[in-house]
């Protein structure tokens, strides 16, 4: 694995070896730690804009508490440190490449004392790395393998359910704020991110999905908290969730919240084949083949052209204007949320969507990305 090493962890593209220095590292954007909104990291939206969006944003901004408290408590099944919840969170930002939110995770990585430096937790911090890139950039990578290399170092179910889950949240709040951003007129990065994602091979989709197994044991009845139970029981009838709700349980208050999302009106007043059209759109390219066939497309023609890849589905669209646009924006919000711009928001207003239904489809496609993460992370297709 590649391993940089430079003087702090406030720059984007923090160390993946711990270290030990004299003077403490500072960030290059210090403020941006300490942001009031430290979801959409204090963007200047409208009122009315955030009353629309407040069922949604109020468990997102949740979550951000949720996910990166103050102080965590470690134990023989929590392991995962303060540190390596920011450090995996700025992992997947770099990713993304999303600056507002890099310097945010920077900067609150920055003073925080990173693992001792002995052999051992070099190895577990460099896979941690490693295994966030991968889910993060190429989701349809990670396997049993990736999974079995984070318990040779250490990580147990809870703390590998956890960074599945920052993973995941990271990627929907990289999306959001990228495209409030756009349609701001606003750019999303001034300096070079990752390479665009790639489509997913064709192939995993051509044979369709025989099932879903989850890789990790859900909540022990006999051992489970009230609370893991009330939340299991109260999110597998939310159809998104309905075989993940058991694994996510270890994790029930991140879980509480993801639920609280998916119910909220984030696609209320979008047209239903919009919300279908979307979902597959990114299940496809992220390589999800159960959340993309959890999506039954019943046009054969349009489902074909999803298998077949980008240029199948450009030629397919190329008579509908307003599903173009949304395909588009979609496609290159889903692979590159550092590129996403006004030049792809506008068209989407220009053929008939409201500013508000505009931003919430882009955003649904943030959640479908979270959830086609956590679907390829968590299980095995059959």
């Amino acid at each position: 694995m590649e391993q940089r090493r430079f003087s702090g962890k406030g720059h984007w593209y923090h160390e993946t070896q711990s270290s030990t220095g004299q003077t403490p590292a500072l960030p290059l954007v210090p403020e941006a730690a300490t942001v009031n909104d430290r979801f959409l990291l204090d963007l200047p939206l409208t009122n009315d804009m955030l009353a629309a969006c407040d069922s949604w944003l109020r468990p997102a901004r949740n979550l951000c508490a949720r996910l990166f408290p103050q102080q965590v408590a470690v134990s023989r099944l929590r392991t995962f440190t303060a540190y390596d919840r920011l450090s995996t969170a700025l992992t997947a930002a770099q990713v993304y490449g999303v600056q507002r939110l890099c310097n945010h995770y920077a900067a609150r990585l920055a003073p925080l004392n990173g693992p001792d430096p002995s052999r051992e937790s070099n190895r577990r911090l460099a896979q941690i790395t490693q295994y966030a890139r991968q889910l993060a950039s190429s989701p349809e990578v990670i396997d049993n393998r990736a999974r079995q290399q984070l318990d040779e170092v250490g990580l147990t179910c809870d703390d590998i359910i956890l960074m599945d889950q920052i993973i995941g949240f990271i990627g929907f709040q990289a999306r959001v704020v990228a495209a409030f951003q756009a349609m701001q007129g606003m750019p999303v990065r001034w300096l070079p991110g990752m390479e665009m994602q790639a489509w997913a091979d064709a192939e995993r989709f051509s044979a369709g999905a025989d099932g879903w197994s989850a890789a990790f044991s859900g909540v022990e009845l006999r051992r489970a908290s009230a609370s893991q139970l009330e939340a299991h029981a109260q999110w597998q009838t939310q159809p998104e969730l309905r075989v993940l709700a058991a694994s996510l349980a270890h994790e029930h208050v991140v879980l509480n919240e993801l639920g609280a999302i998916l119910e909220s009106g984030l696609r209320a007043e979008l047209p239903p084949a919009v919300v279908q059209l979307v979902a597959q759109l990114t299940a496809r390219i992220n390589g999800s083949v159960d959340c993309f066939a959890a999506s039954a497309q019943r046009d054969e023609t349009l489902r074909t052209a999803l298998q077949d890849g980008e240029q199948a589905l450009l030629a397919w669209s190329q008579d509908d204007a307003q599903t173009r646009a949304v395909i588009v924006a979609v496609q290159l919000l889903t692979r590159a949320a550092d590129r996403f711009s006004a030049a792809q928001f506008i068209p989407l207003t220009e053929q008939g969507f409201t500013t508000h239904q505009a931003f919430s489809l882009l955003a649904w496609s943030g959640l479908c990305g979270w959830l086609n993460r956590l679907k390829i992370a968590l299980g095995e297709r059959q």
